[in-house]
């Protein structure tokens, strides 16, 4: 359908930050960009605001930006979904329910995401470190946390794209997945859980630290 095509790339543009926070969209213009019609641009814009990406402002919508009390309370939820997960994850590992291969793809990622951070590649590094904790949500067998986690991570993502710099926490960011692939490999669901907690609530920290905030 043209509405989720021109949904999935109107949320591919605000994601990679073509439509920067306080960009202002009208379904005339995006109609032209995609080269649509107005009525599947207009709908698209209605799901981008009840995924929370844009939210209306006279004539069109504007791409929103979470202010620092609203990017604390989604970093919060996150850290909350991805124990769950994480957790989940473990539990079904311990109980032979995943795949060795699955296992080594992550270990994969998790190795991509360090390397890309390490050479200063810093928008594949992201990419790669939320494939990551995707990627434990998919093994985790919880669509509805899935669900959720995508949406929280769009939003901390659209809010954190500008200060995008490199990272003094490489290292400890690394060793934090490497404890958390561990845990889930070795079928350690509360210290998944844990771990995977401590690393976003440390992400969210850091990041403050960084902005000044």
């Amino acid at each position: 359908m043209q509405t989720d095509t021109a949904h999935r790339r109107l949320r591919e543009l605000i994601l990679d930050g073509t439509y920067q926070p306080g960009a202002r969209l009208t379904e005339l213009d995006v109609a032209a960009l995609l080269e649509m019609s107005r009525t599947p641009v207009r709908e698209a814009l209605h799901a981008l605001a009840a995924d929370g990406l844009v939210q209306p402002s006279g004539r069109g919508v504007i791409v929103v930006e979470l202010a620092p009390e609203e990017l604390r309370d989604a970093y919060q939820v996150r850290a909350a979904l991805e124990a769950l997960t994480a957790e989940l994850a473990a539990g079904r590992q311990r109980d032979g329910r995943i795949a060795p291969a699955d296992l080594r793809a992550l270990q994969q990622i998790a190795d991509a995401a360090a390397a890309a951070t390490s050479a200063g590649r810093l928008a594949e590094g992201v990419g790669h470190n939320r494939a990551f904790h995707r990627r434990i949500a998919e093994l985790s067998g919880n669509a509805m946390a899935l669900q959720a986690l995508d949406r929280v991570w769009d939003l901390i993502h659209v809010s954190t794209l500008r200060s995008l710099r490199p990272t003094a926490r490489t290292a400890h960011v690394s060793g934090q997945h490497d404890q958390l692939l561990a845990a889930i490999v070795e079928g350690r669901g509360a210290d998944a859980g844990r771990v995977a907690r401590e690393h976003v609530l440390d992400t969210h920290a850091a990041a403050g630290e960084e902005d000044g905030r």
